[in-house]
């Protein structure tokens, strides 16, 4: 039974921790961070910054890539939270995780990827995602009310 526990409260960490990073890189390119705990600070900072790691790609996508990021990253990290779709969405974040980590790495060097741990974060979602029931999630209500 403890084994059990420990599991259902590491997966729920685990959730929590994605998608508050998730959130936690969204609220500091609109500002919501003071500035001695921010990266970007601003979305120009931030379009800058996307413009940098997708040097790969045509600059007229830089704009493109910073509003599909940072809507992306809204909707995943709040869908990881409640645990809705869960499976499907630590899927996709660790795709856009692995996304940075490759674009990152291309561009500025691996040190970079291993300073945010996007590797881990990546590797975290696909592992979560292999789960086969998520506890303390909206997922186990709804299969709860529909049975």
């Amino acid at each position: 039974m403890e084994h059990a526990n420990n599991i259902l409260y590491t997966q729920l960490f685990l959730r929590l921790a994605l998608g508050i990073t998730l959130l936690s890189a969204v609220a500091d390119r609109f500002g919501l961070w003071p500035a001695a705990n921010s990266v970007w600070g601003n979305m120009d900072n931030f379009i800058a910054y996307t413009g940098q790691i997708t040097s790969f790609l045509p600059t007229v996508m830089t704009k493109l890539n910073t509003f599909m990021a940072t809507v992306t990253e809204i909707i995943l990290g709040i869908l990881i939270i409640l645990g809705f779709k869960t499976r499907i969405v630590a899927i996709c974040c660790g795709i856009l995780l692995l996304i940075f980590a490759l674009s990152m790495t291309a561009t500025l060097g691996i040190k970079s990827t291993f300073d945010y741990s996007v590797w881990i974060g990546s590797g975290a979602s696909f592992l979560l995602a292999t789960q086969r029931k998520f506890f303390f999630s909206l997922d186990e209500v709804l299969k709860k009310r529909n049975k």
